[in-house]
């Protein structure tokens, strides 16, 4: 059975992320949630499209504020604060911060 992960940012750095635990980690590692800030349409354009790393081979598309990836529904949270974010909601085992933000060890552990 997979860890259940989820991401908190889903700019360049979490979209790396996302691309790489989908490529290098089937089976062992899901992304069940991302929390970002930005509108889950441009979310999903961007990760289709990266001007650095090329178009995105899968399927993305938009439903109800959700990401759907390779046919694979991502809850998307828009919260600023991370105690806000309902990771146990989705069974998130393990979040990925990659804000920038909260950088030190008390900060991160808020999630």
């Amino acid at each position: 059975m997979a860890t259940k992960v989820g991401i908190n940012g889903f700019g360049r750095i979490g979209r790396q992320v996302f691309k790489a635990i989908l490529d290098r980690h089937p089976g062992e590692l899901e992304v069940v949630a991302i929390n970002d800030l930005t509108d889950s349409a441009t979310n999903a354009h961007l990760l289709k499209y990266d001007t650095n790393y090329g178009r995105f081979p899968g399927t993305v598309e938009v439903s109800g504020g959700d990401l759907i990836v390779n046919g694979e529904t991502l809850k998307v949270f828009a919260e600023r604060d991370p105690v806000q974010i309902p990771w146990g909601d989705v069974g998130a085992e393990i979040v990925v911060e990659s804000t920038g933000i909260f950088t030190a060890a008390e900060r991160a552990g808020t999630h």
